[in-house]
């Protein structure tokens, strides 16, 4: 998680969100940084827009009105499938590159091991 507060630090500083920046700031707060983490992180923002997604995951609402979420609307379904696809995209992007690395550990644990 500490990667994505530190990517988050870096847009909201308007910095450009790379592998030294990020490595930079986790170093700061005192995280032992391992570099494919950044380097999937930094692969996996690439293409989003950030305020963008933030702004579309605030507007789902978290369970719905006391029903479980069965009711809830058409729009929020679509920002939700649009951010899974998102997600699934970066970890295919993670899992291609993790191929590429033979001389690091391949234990499968994709890009939502960068979440926490």
């Amino acid at each position: 998680m500490e990667y994505v507060y530190a990517a988050l630090i870096l847009n909201e500083s308007d910095e450009e969100i790379n592998e030294q920046n990020l490595t930079d700031v986790l170093d700061a707060a005192g995280v032992d940084v391992e570099e494919s983490r950044a380097k999937a992180l930094v692969a996996a923002l690439e293409d989003v827009e950030i305020e963008e997604a933030i702004e579309q995951g605030t507007a789902v609402p978290a369970g719905g009105a006391g029903g479980g979420g069965a009711g809830a609307p058409a729009d929020g379904a679509e920002a939700g499938t649009e951010e899974t696809e998102e997600a699934e995209e970066a970890e295919e992007a993670e899992e291609a590159e993790d191929a590429g690395d033979d001389d690091e550990d391949a234990d499968g644990e994709g890009l939502g091991a960068l979440f926490g």
